[in-house]
């Protein structure tokens, strides 16, 4: 199964605020094994968010989706997502329970009475407002919810989290660990690379072909630098996969083919999973 991450938000594409989900989707799949497969950014535009959670639904794909799911004009996921699906918004039960907690709560500590029938409480509902169908994620922060919808058409689903990282990422772990928890491992990869000074990419094409010809299953990748502070202008070369002998062998035969070739050889690394 592919992971996949829609990052909703004018803030976002204005520069107002500088993203943190991406990086932090990238950990906390990393740290169980998992990656991420693409990333989407989206303004606060109805259409253009249903379509590309269409997108997401079609995909297969298991897609954390973060942000405008709240209850003020600018806020739009929980309608695109209905219309994404073709199905009617309803009051989630639990999701309403949950918020009547949150309200009740904070009452109590401004020393006051909760009143269900004071307009902006009545507001605060539309929270627990989902697609017909959703499962709420719960919310470890305030207790507003998330919620998950299942594609209708294929095995993947939308996960609907808040833009507020200190609810977000918490509650991305919890889903991993328990919707996903037999996914984990199915990620991890090798990596063996070598820095090439004085070499361009183009030059160093056929032996990377050639690697990925002979060693079935394993990744070539080049990362040129024109600046680097340590090795200056250079290409980083290197091989990735999940079986630990075979990145092993395919950077032998990559290591082969560069001193074959007489190229200048800098320091190697390895990076992932060691087994």
């Amino acid at each position: 199964m592919n992971f996949g991450l829609i990052i909703v938000g004018d803030e976002i594409l204005s520069g107002k605020r500088a993203d943190a989900h991406l990086a932090k989707t990238i950990a906390l799949l990393g740290e169980r094994g998992l990656a991420l497969s693409w990333a989407r950014y989206v303004g606060d535009e109805r259409e253009r968010i249903a379509a590309t959670l269409r997108e997401a639904f079609a995909s297969g794909d298991a897609v954390f989706s973060c942000g405008g799911i709240g209850a003020t004009p600018d806020d739009h996921t929980r309608q695109a997502a209905a219309a994404a699906l073709g199905v009617p918004l309803v009051l989630h039960p639990l999701a309403k329970e949950r918020i009547v907690e949150r309200m009740r709560e904070v009452a109590a500590e401004q020393g006051t009475s909760y009143d269900a029938d004071r307009p902006d409480n009545v507001h605060r509902l539309n929270m627990g407002v989902f697609p017909q169908g959703a499962e709420i994620i719960e919310n470890p922060y305030n207790k507003i919810p998330g919620f998950t919808c299942a594609s209708p058409t294929s095995r993947g689903a939308v996960h609907f989290l808040p833009g507020f990282p200190v609810m977000a990422w918490p509650m991305m772990a919890a889903v991993l660990d328990t919707r996903y928890a037999d996914r984990h491992g199915q990620a991890r990869t090798r990596e063996r690379s070598v820095v090439v000074y004085g070499a361009a990419e183009a030059a160093l094409t056929p032996l990377m072909e050639a690697i990925e010809a002979r060693f079935a299953g394993l990744k070539v990748f080049s990362l040129p630098s024109v600046d680097h502070p340590q090795h200056g202008r250079h290409v980083e070369l290197g091989v990735k996969g999940g079986e630990a002998a075979q990145v092993e062998q395919g950077f032998a035969a990559l290591l082969e083919g560069l001193r074959a070739a007489e190229a200048k050889l800098g320091p190697t690394m390895v990076r992932g999973a060691t087994t």
